[in-house]
């Protein structure tokens, strides 16, 4: 059998085509997700994550995220108050404790971005120390983010012991 010329340069340039497509990637997110805690004191939240990188359109990310009550007084400790996600000022987030960072693509953070406007439409008196707390709004970053937490922690109230559970839960979490 004989192949032509033109033929065989079709060929050629059909291959090239077909590997330069199994090695193109296209644009993809580079996000990385930190969880943080911090230890109890006058400032809150106690945990909260960071988000940075950039998204697959070329948008910056740097943002933070934790859920708090409005006004911290001896009220949180007799029922609900009113309660909103708030980004920790820097200063706070470079006093805090960094526990684990997780890489996530363009579809992850869309979910994530979807939990922290879930909680910032929370019908208020939204914050519970015992139902509604910062380490409940972590628990659902996390959860959204396909790692596993424990429902029947004992950590609700900690922060930190909570934040150390999860990674004890997903070994490979640095």
């Amino acid at each position: 059998m004989r192949f032509g010329f033109a033929y065989i340069l079709r060929m050629a340039g059909l291959v090239t085509l077909l590997f330069m497509a199994c090695f193109s990637v296209g644009a993809r997110a580079e996000v990385t997700v930190t969880f943080y805690s911090h230890d109890f004191g006058k400032n809150f939240p106690h945990a909260f994550f960071v988000a940075k990188g950039e998204l697959a359109d070329g948008k910056k990310v740097d943002t933070a995220f934790g859920f708090t009550a409005v006004n911290v007084t001896p009220g949180i400790l007799f029922g609900s108050v009113n309660g909103h996600v708030k980004a920790p000022p820097a200063k706070y987030i470079a006093s805090s404790n960094p526990h684990f960072t997780v890489t996530i693509d363009d579809r992850k953070y869309s979910k994530l971005m979807a939990v922290v406007q879930k909680w910032q439409g929370i019908p208020q008196k939204s914050y519970s120390l015992n139902k509604r707390n910062c380490v409940h709004f972590i628990n659902d970053v996390i959860k959204t983010l396909d790692l596993k937490t424990n429902l029947k922690t004992a950590n609700w109230k900690k922060p930190r012991s909570f934040v150390e559970e999860v990674m004890k839960l997903n070994p490979f979490l640095k």
